[in-house]
């Protein structure tokens, strides 16, 4: 398992879904962690499984927004919405980062999505943004790479999460969402957020010390289908 020891990982979006459940692995592999979100009450519950895990307590980002639309019912407020939440902040926040990160020669692990790698439709603001990202994760593994900081994504498949819900639908809406979603992995699931939490942990890691600039899919096999 990845050691992360003595190591210090901030994490955004950290009160839910994908950011909470890497919060509480890299706590159990033995990282100090700065935790941001949202949602104060969610985040200090957040804190305190990451304390039963292992980080001090006084030492206690993966922040996201889906938007279901097309091109002809995109509102662009909502586009700007989305854009500003899934990569303004990774981008402002890479570049208040990287004195801290060259000193440490330290790693970035941005949180993307299968939607950056295929397309699909009805999906369409949120699915730019995840491709813009992956190419700023690769672009800025190359600006970077000189002083020994690492970049990579991960891009999740279908992870039951909060993000559905918080893009409008409803909980059967939900349901049948993730069941539709089993046929189109490989494996005929959907994934589980630890899944996803330990290839963090790895691409974190001196374990992937000579990994940079990739994309990493935790998608179940996702990624090499044929679309449907």
């Amino acid at each position: 398992m990845p050691d992360l020891r003595g190591k210090v990982a901030m994490i955004t979006g950290a009160s839910s879904s994908i950011g909470k459940g890497t919060a509480v692995e890299f706590a159990g592999l033995g990282a100090h962690l700065a935790l941001t979100g949202r949602i104060q009450e969610n985040l200090q519950a957040t804190a305190d499984a990451c304390v039963e895990a292992g980080t001090p307590r006084d030492k206690a980002n993966n922040a996201g927004i889906g938007y279901l639309a097309d091109l002809e019912t995109t509102v662009m407020a909502e586009y700007d919405k989305v854009m500003n939440v899934n990569l303004r902040s990774v981008v402002a926040l890479t570049q208040l980062c990287v004195p801290h990160l060259t000193r440490t020669q330290g790693a970035i692990v941005n949180v993307s999505s299968i939607c950056g790698l295929r397309s699909t439709t009805y999906c369409l603001v949120y699915s730019m943004s995840k491709a813009a990202l992956d190419q700023f994760t690769r672009c800025v593994a190359l600006e970077l790479a000189s002083k020994q900081i690492r970049v990579n994504s991960v891009n999740p498949g279908c992870v039951p999460t909060e993000i559905l819900k918080h893009a409008g639908l409803d909980e059967e809406q939900v349901t049948r969402w993730h069941e539709r979603e089993k046929s189109l992995h490989a494996l005929g699931r959907v994934g589980e957020v630890e899944e996803v939490a330990k290839t963090i942990a790895f691409l974190a890691s001196s374990d992937a010390s000579f990994i940079t600039g990739a994309q990493v899919p935790v998608d179940g096999g996702r990624h090499a289908m044929c679309p449907r």
